[in-house]
């Protein structure tokens, strides 16, 4: 990973948002940049320099892993020793005053206060302008390569789902087969709680598997996903225990004619409004529209959900390297739900799909 290229970009985009030092504190960000995989590490960086901060927990480790900074092993907080290192270390400028960028998003209204009160009267804070999650937007040839991993490793445990789903066993049997499954092949820990959601419980969205038996007839949603080498992978199949009727393979197609509807139109240049919109326009003509409640999609990566979000009214132009989900749905409450979902990379011309499993209705 070129994290001392990140950093050096980083630090050539301060002056222009009149920034004099930035906070970076979400732990997704400073992996980012410097490399650092635990829980408790500010990275700071100025026009000059790169410091990092944590405690003695994390003496050896960030030894091992952080690039591009000069580490500082701290006896209080990270939080605490970098407003300590900026209090002595950072300059103020004419202007009479030295902006500090924090993340905004990410840091609490305790946090804030603290650092305040720990800086020189001619510092300031200031929320800065989301410029890491912008970066990570766009991923590099090393990022795509572990997202790909991620996946490949995720879709596996769909075979393991099959096995496990039948009539009368319970939906945390099957997250637990899939997620003991997932730990076996590598895995560091699933990408979020696992979504099993049967019969009528397939109407809910972010269903998570509960202790209720999968129904002698309907709809089992499963969404899952793995963390691998940091990067997440997410993955939605929909499968039918039972006959289908015809109404549910018409639901069932109506998804996966939307679903590609939207693949078809990623490619560089086009909005996420406009993506979301193919899906919404395809989900139209059967009158499914009304039942499709959320975005479209999301981005993904050392999260799972990143920047862009692909829903209407969005802006976002996809760009070569964003790495996306495509997920439309159907959700009829006290009755069903469907939803199909992959993970998508822009390419230079279009898009790849990187889930390799079939969108085929499988009947169990």
């Amino acid at each position: 990973m070129d994290h001392r290229g990140r950093q050096q970009r980083l630090q050539n985009s301060l002056s222009t948002h009149r920034l004099d030092a930035l906070l970076v504190a979400h732990p997704p960000n400073v992996r980012y940049l410097c490399g650092f995989t635990g829980s408790a590490g500010v990275l700071v960086i100025t026009e000059k320099k790169r410091v990092f901060f944590t405690d003695g927990r994390y003496t050896e480790q960030a030894g091992a892993e952080v690039q591009g900074a000069r580490i500082v092993i701290a006896h209080k907080g990270p939080l605490a020793a970098a407003a300590s290192w900026l209090s002595k270390h950072q300059k103020i400028r004419s202007r009479l005053s030295s902006k500090i960028g924090i993340e905004g998003e990410h840091i609490t209204v305790a946090a804030r206060s603290r650092l305040a009160g720990a800086l020189p009267s001619g510092f300031r804070l200031r929320e800065a302008p989301a410029l890491i999650e912008q970066a990570r937007m766009v991923k590099d040839e090393e990022e795509i390569a572990r997202l790909r991993s991620a996946v490949l490793l995720g879709a596996s445990l769909f075979d393991r789902a099959l096995e496990t789903i039948r009539p009368g066993v319970r939906e945390t049997e099957v997250a637990a087969e899939m997620e003991y499954a997932a730990r076996k092949a590598g895995a560091q820990e699933m990408s979020f709680a696992t979504i099993i959601a049967s019969g009528e419980r397939s109407a809910l969205p972010h269903g998570r598997a509960s202790q209720a038996a999968i129904p002698a007839q309907g709809f089992v949603v499963c969404d899952f996903g793995v963390i691998l080498a940091g990067y997440c992978s997410d993955m939605t199949r929909t499968v039918y225990v039972g006959r289908p009727s015809a109404e549910a393979r018409e639901v069932y197609q109506a998804v996966q004619q939307a679903q590609q509807a939207a693949v078809d139109a990623v490619r560089p240049g086009i909005s996420v409004g406009e993506v979301d919109g193919a899906a919404r326009k395809s989900l139209q003509k059967s009158g499914l529209a009304k039942y499709f409640t959320h975005s479209t999609g999301h981005g993904v990566g050392l999260e799972i959900h990143e920047a862009p979000r692909l829903a209407a009214g969005q802006s976002q132009v996809l760009l070569p390297g964003m790495v996306i989900t495509i997920e439309p749905g159907v959700y009829v409450p006290g009755k069903w739900g469907v939803r199909i979902e992959d993970v998508v990379v822009v390419t230079e011309r279009g898009c790849e799909v990187l889930t390799p499993t079939s969108k085929e209705l499988v009947a169990i």
